[in-house]
Order: C-alpha cells, then structure tokens, then sequence
C-alpha cells in the first residue's frame, strides 16, 4: 500500500524540480527527502525519479502518481475543512426526538436559536407520543430527547440535563361540587370517574404513585389520546383528569382548572443527551437554548 504522506513528498519534488528545494519548501533535509522517495519506489516496485542533469524528473510512474497525489492532496484539504467546519458546529446534524407537549412549548424557540446561531446545522426532529423517547438516544438514533420522568433513572452514557417540573393540575367540568375550592386535596378525588390520557408510562406512573400515596387507584372510565380531546370529555361531566400544566395551553370554555395537593403530582421535564455527542458545540449550545426556553415557560 502507497503512504499517502510519501506521495504528497513525491508531489513536492516533482513540482519544485529537485530533492534540493523540495526539502528546503518542505523543511526537511536532501537525506531525508531521499529516503522517503526510495521508500515509496520500494512501495510502488518500479522507479518514479530520474536525474536531469542538476534536478529530477519524474518517470511515467512518478507523473502518474504525482497527478494523484494531487487530487489526494485536494481531497484531504476538502475534508479537514469539513471537519474543521463540524467540529465549530458550522455544519452537521442533530437528531432531536421529544413528546408533543415539549415540542410545542420548548423545542420550537430552542430551534429558532439553533438556526440564527448554527444555520448550516440540520435538524431531524420527530415527535414521539406516546412513546418513550429516550430509548432513541440510549440506542443511538438520536442525539437529544425531551423527556418526562417522575425520578432520576439515569442509564450508562447519558446526561440528564433538568429543564423544568411540570405541576399536574386537576381539570373539572364546570359547576363540579369542588370547583369552588382554590386548592384540591387529591384524596378528594379518590371517589370521582376519571379521564385517562396518561398514554406514555412515565407520565402514566407520576399519576399512579401520586393517587396512590393519597391512597387510591384512580377509576379510569374513558381513555382519551390527547390532552385537548380529554377536556372534552371532562366537559361533557364524563369525568374529571390530572393535566400537566404544559398541556393546558388551549383550555376549553367548559371546564376549570385547579391546583391539587398532598400531593401534587409533578413530571420533571429532562434533556437527555447521549455524552459522546457533548463534543459538538451546536448541541451545546441547543441545550442551553433548551434552558433558557423552559426558564421562559416558568416565567410565563
């Protein structure tokens, strides 16, 4: 196998004319310059300098290999910019997956930053509800995932960053017999037909350990796909429900929103990224947009 370095020396020569002044354009000695196109000779079995009278010229196949050596030589320059340009998160791809709720409240700022900052950067970004979408970066399809957890359970070669909790609120029709309390003891609920939208496990769990240290398994009677359908049926008097405070962006006229406590169920909104990615600055940078937009939620 040719050297590629042997062949870039080779190009030197063959350029400048002699070994002479190609060692001097290349800061090494006449010897050493000798040395490296013998060995490439030896590489290739056949000759690729001539002497003419005080310079060189190169045989058949040292043209030959001097022509590639110059595309080699462009291509390597082609690529250590590339690299050059990923490595300063000018160019590159980040992979984001999170749930619905996130993806409107907090992915779509973050990305608006992205963009301004990194505009060669691109972006794969799909929702995944009701799906957990950490396995994604676990398994290494992707490289940023918003994601709901109710503790820290923090798998090998991933970094948790805290964004936000997210305070579940009960939903109940209008005219309801507690809607005139401020706060709802979440006991109070222990007796009421529920709306389930809780489709994802982790947010399914927060729910269950909350009604089950209020010491009750909540009476599921409608299963609803998302949070706008289930403030329909809590509306139609089917039922009432626990809503994250991010899914209540769009609240329908026929309900009422209230605190809960003892206690209140929260989902600790993550960014989980997979720690062999940390190494691109767009992500980085992406994270912290991802903090400053949940901060922004917090204040709103």
């Amino acid at each position: 196998m040719l050297d590629v370095r042997r062949l870039q020396v080779l190009r030197a020569v063959v350029t400048s004319g002699s070994i002479t002044a190609a060692a001097t354009n290349l800061g090494y000695t006449p010897s050493a310059i000798s040395q490296q196109i013998a060995a490439l000779e030896r590489e290739a079995g056949t000759s690729l300098l001539e002497r003419v009278g005080r310079g060189v010229q190169p045989t058949a196949a040292g043209l030959l290999l001097t022509e590639h050596a110059a595309i080699i030589g462009k291509h390597l320059a082609e690529a250590e910019t590339a690299l050059a340009d990923l490595r300063a998160g000018r160019t590159g791809r980040i992979a984001i997956r999170c749930f619905a709720t996130a993806g409107a409240a907090l992915v779509p700022p973050a990305l608006a930053r992205l963009r301004a900052e990194h505009p060669g950067v691109q972006v794969d970004l799909k929702l995944f509800d009701p799906e957990d979408p950490l396995p994604e970066v676990v398994e290494g399809r992707a490289d940023l995932a918003i994601v709901a957890r109710s503790r820290d359970v923090i798998p090998d070669g991933i970094q948790m960053t805290h964004l936000l909790d997210d305070p579940y609120r009960v939903v109940l029709p209008k005219g309801h017999r507690l809607a005139a309390k401020r706060v709802i003891d979440l006991a109070d609920l222990a007796e009421e037909p529920w709306v389930n939208e809780w489709t994802s496990a982790p947010c399914r769990q927060i729910v269950y350990d909350a009604c089950a240290s209020a010491g009750f398994t909540p009476n599921v009677v409608v299963e609803s796909e998302d949070y706008t359908n289930s403030q329909g049926f809590v509306a139609a008097g089917l039922g009432i429900s626990l809503i994250p405070m991010m899914g209540l962006g769009n609240r329908h006229p026929g309900v009422v929103v209230r605190k809960v406590r003892r206690p209140e169920p929260a989902r600790a909104i993550h960014a989980a990224v997979r720690v062999a990615s940390l190494g691109q600055p767009a992500l980085v940078f992406l994270l912290a947009a991802l903090r400053d937009a949940a901060a922004a939620q917090l204040d709103g």
